[in-house]
């Protein structure tokens, strides 16, 4: 099944999931027999049931089976199957609903979906919170971990090919504290996806909820198109100075991963070629290497973040760039690296 014009809310017309052109840079998995927990991808199926899919389940099964020895996933929330008959608090369990059933689905010897962070508002009043989480929980069939509720939020959203979601001070409101506060004491997780500029409202937050466990998603996505086009190298000096405050926050996890998307500027998409795993490790080597400098390996996580930065590299090639990054550790580092920490964050069971 190939892949083409697939679109998701905010994918603008002419960015395009293309095996013909990712086959043109074509790499043999290296390390193959190295376990590996894919802990950021998603599924799409926009609209009605009968729309056609953006990336289900055998393109899944194509990419983690493509070379690697990916053994489990974890799935994250992108306002799929939601079930639009359902109170407003509880849309999303659809959601959770479907990709269990799906998970419950995978045959012996494909990557298990062994994880699902779904979504809920989490300024929602308490009761409707617990309420939604409950059934999110009995909708996961064990495989529920924890919420996404992102803050990525933008002045300049015309720029952007995937525009986030985010209100103002999204994570400063009382209200969301409260809500990521019960996470915590309901042992589930935080994930973040928000961009470079709003480090500080994350940080506010992490410090804030210092018994829930917070995800930072694509290295707090530095954005380098519209008006932070040709500034990389200022935004690398003062997001190497947030990330070491941020490591400080020992409830703050971080996956590496997620700079390919368009919106990182790069603009492999663009090209003629997409990228080999040589060229990432040149270009983005220097923002993993700082973040398992600050925050370890026992703290750091490889992910895909797949479909979307499938729009610039194929899963072979992005693997093997994760695994030249941390070729010069030790096996114990790689093992966390690879499948450890997603384990113990996630609360994942043996593959």
């Amino acid at each position: 099944m190939t892949q083409t014009g697939g679109r998701y809310p905010g994918w603008r017309p002419g960015i395009e999931l293309r095996d013909d052109w990712l086959g043109l840079v074509p790499e043999t998995a290296i390390d193959p027999h190295r376990e590996i927990v894919d802990p950021h991808h998603h599924l799409w199926r926009h609209g009605t049931p009968d729309a056609p899919a953006v990336y289900e389940m055998d393109a899944l099964w194509r990419d983690t089976g493509a070379g690697h020895n990916v053994v489990q996933t974890v799935y994250i929330e992108c306002r799929s199957y939601w079930d639009r008959d359902a109170p407003a608090h509880l849309q999303s369990v659809g959601e959770t609903r479907t990709v269990a059933q799906m998970a419950a689905q995978v045959p012996r010897g494909q990557a298990q979906i062994a994880g699902i962070i779904a979504q809920t508002e989490l300024v929602l009043p308490p009761d409707q919170l617990h309420a939604a989480l409950d059934a999110h929980e009995a909708a996961g069939n064990g495989l529920f971990k924890g919420i996404r509720n992102s803050g990525a939020r933008d002045a300049e959203p015309q720029h952007l090919a995937i525009p986030g979601r985010g209100v103002e001070n999204q994570y400063g409101d009382p209200n969301f504290i409260r809500g990521a506060a019960i996470l915590g004491e309901r042992g589930l997780t935080l994930d973040s996806w928000h961009y470079h500029h709003q480090h500080q409202e994350f940080l506010d937050l992490a410090r804030a909820v210092p018994q829930t466990t917070l995800i930072l998603d694509h290295f707090g996505t530095p954005l380098g198109v519209g008006r932070f086009k040709g500034k990389r190298d200022d935004i690398f000096a003062a997001w190497k100075d947030h990330m070491s405050e941020l490591a400080e926050c020992p409830n703050v996890m971080a996956k590496l991963g997620g700079l390919c998307m368009p919106d990182n500027g790069y603009g492999y998409m663009h090209r003629d070629l997409p990228p080999s795993s040589d060229e990432i490790v040149e270009t983005q080597g220097k923002w993993y290497a700082h973040m398992l400098d600050v925050f370890g390996p026992e703290r750091c996580m490889f992910e895909s973040n797949f479909p979307v930065d499938r729009t610039a590299v194929s899963y072979v090639v992005i693997w093997n760039a994760f695994k030249k990054m941390s070729a010069h550790l030790d096996d114990a580092a790689q093992a966390a690296l690879f499948s450890g920490t997603a384990r113990r964050v996630y609360g994942l069971p043996p593959a």
